[in-house]
């Protein structure tokens, strides 16, 4: 195999041209193999397998300095750059993240799982390299779906006038995840057509030198445009027409599907049976709504699968869904327009994106008090990636003025507040989605969710009450049964709202109480469990508050981080036992 004599990037410039595309084939059925087997995304990084090793063949990474965007496309850089081991090697495919990583080789420079940031990131590294006199290039590789987001035009912005040497490669697949929406795909598909002639063009009205290549999969191609720009002293753009999926048949014909997969994609195996979820209800919900409402709209930032928005979704929504691209600010400021005015917009967003929305959930939603309702998906402590956490989103959404953020149980309390914040008026509301295999009690929610902040009793008992939020009601329920074995029948709590205390009910627990357990699946710091310790803060109850520590873990097994925050039965039970021994000997 070529691959065996290339185990650096400088191996890969001792081989002539001749070889690189037999190199190319043999990363393909590596990440192919490597991907089926464990997951991960095989259209992004199939796409740009060729423009990478015709990078490394050019430039001197790491003298050279390479900023991916998202980083989702990085495994081809990764087996050249000294881990091929993680994708021969079967019992390393997990060694190494799937994103870049500066832990894992020198030429890896940031840690980057979110999408529009390799230019501003670029910008900063060529300062840099400016004001210390230094005289490398920098590379900034961005898909022309992050074109989308605000940060990237910011990026371009001030990149264009940097006045010295940056180089951005545009991988133009014509795709995001799913299709590209929005006004820039237009001018990427003229330029396309023109073969990078049309007068019209986008990057050299902002003042790049621009360069095209149609056959942005060709190895020679790539390499000869890219020698024409190596070592420049001002920015240039070099747009690559490239295909996603290139080289899968089934991934460049469903590229979509095919942009990120589950183990075992490729194999032949019969389809799964219909299982009812939380995503099907929330389509079947929304279908409904706007059928009788034609001011109901669903809006997403340009990752629609994540919630089961099915091309067929989309299609049957017609007008009714908006996909805004890769601008998760623009989504919030978009529909908080839409709610001023009337209509009755339906905001889906990850939750580990729902920091890139902050200031507009702030200012342009809640400050203006915009009646939307927003689902957040994906929250919870998981074996994530450090990129792609969900246990952040309950401390930035609660500790807004005017936001109400609430935690179903179950599929009768979600369709219950899916309608509630659909249809009221006075305020925004998320509603976090649970994270869980559906429960059903099968008996409707009649809640009136008006009343705020107005907690469930499920079970009375005294001495101990225990406040299990959302996703972790079932692991509320479990210590209930295992206090129960130990003598003791502790109240048992459904909160229902991440954003604020019921008062009136944690006053009285003060009669007949001694502790209170709050579980809650997220960051402590700043999240539900705190605002009720601080609401007890005078008293004498005692206060156990579970949940996850403020930290970014990266692909931490599950059940190590519930070892780690004290979330196991056992683990609970003993911090009870503790605390109730320092309650008696106070």
């Amino acid at each position: 195999m070529i691959l065996d004599k290339v185990n650096s990037p400088q191996d890969l410039k001792g081989l002539p041209l001749s070889e690189l595309n037999t190199l190319a084939d043999e990363m393909r059925e590596l990440i192919i193999k490597k991907v089926n087997t464990t997951g991960g995304h095989m259209g992004p990084n199939l796409g740009i397998l060729e423009t990478t090793i015709a990078m490394h063949y050019v430039f001197n990474s790491p003298e050279d300095k390479f900023v991916f965007d998202v980083s989702h496309q990085c495994y081809p850089h990764k087996i050249l750059t000294g881990r091929k081991d993680g994708f021969t090697n079967p019992e390393n495919y997990l060694k190494y993240t799937g994103y870049t990583a500066p832990e894992e080789t020198v030429h890896d420079l940031f840690k980057v799982g979110h999408t529009s940031t390799s230019i501003s990131l670029a910008c900063g590294v060529a300062k840099a390299r400016d004001l210390k006199g230094e005289k490398h290039n920098v590379i900034a590789l961005i898909g022309d779906g992050s074109l989308t987001g605000g940060e990237a035009l910011e990026g371009l912005n001030n990149a264009s006038v940097l006045g010295s040497n940056l180089i951005i490669l545009v991988n133009d697949n014509d795709m995001s995840i799913a299709e590209n929406h929005g006004g820039i795909y237009g001018n990427l598909s003229l330029l396309r057509d023109t073969k990078g002639k049309a007068e019209n063009n986008f990057f050299t009205s902002m003042g790049f030198e621009y360069h095209y290549v149609e056959e942005g999969n060709n190895i020679e191609k790539v390499i000869e445009t890219l020698q024409k720009v190596k070592d420049t002293d001002h920015p240039v753009v070099v747009h690559l027409n490239t295909i996603k999926g290139h080289g899968l048949a089934v991934a460049e014909a469903n590229k979509e599907a095919f942009h990120w997969i589950m183990p075992g994609a490729l194999d032949e195996k019969a389809p799964a049976p219909f299982e009812e979820n939380y995503n099907n209800i929330t389509t079947d919900f929304i279908l409904k709504k706007a059928a009788e409402d034609k001011t109901v709209v669903a809006i997403t930032p340009a990752t629609p699968g994540a919630y089961g928005f099915t091309k067929d979704f989309r299609d049957k929504l017609g007008s009714q869904y908006v996909d805004v691209g890769i601008a998760e600010e623009h989504a919030v400021a978009f529909a908080s327009g839409l709610a001023k005015q009337g209509a009755k917009p339906i905001l889906a967003i990850m939750s580990s994106f729902v920091q890139r929305t902050y200031d507009q959930l702030s200012q342009d939603l809640a400050l203006n008090n915009s009646p939307i309702a927003m689902l957040v998906y994906w929250g919870g402590l998981s074996g994530a990636d450090a990129t792609h956490l969900g246990s952040f989103d309950m401390s930035l959404i609660s500790n807004i003025p005017n936001i109400t953020y609430l935690a179903p149980t179950s599929k009768e309390e979600y369709l219950a507040m899916l309608e509630w914040s659909l249809n009221q008026t006075e305020r925004p509301v998320a509603i976090r989605v649970p994270f869980v295999p559906l429960t059903s009690t099968g008996i409707p929610d009649t809640t009136d969710y008006s009343k705020i902040n107005k907690f469930k009793v499920e079970a009375r008992g005294e001495k101990i009450a225990i406040l299990g939020l959302g996703n972790f009601a079932g692991k509320a329920r479990e210590v209930k049964e295992a206090l129960a074995k130990h003598g003791i029948n502790a109240t048992l709590i459904n909160p229902c709202f991440i954003s604020g205390i019921d008062e009136e009910l944690l006053e009285s627990l003060k009669s007949n109480h001694e502790l209170v357990i709050t579980l809650e699946d997220g960051c402590l710091e700043g999240g539900f469990g705190e605002k009720v310790a601080r609401f007890y803060g005078s008293s004498t109850m005692k206060v156990l508050n579970f949940g996850g520590k403020k930290e970014f873990t990266d692909r931490v097994p599950l059940n190590e981080l519930y070892e780690r925050y004290h979330l196991t039965t056992e683990l609970i039970l003993r911090d009870v036992e503790k605390a109730l021994t320092e309650v008696v000997k106070a």
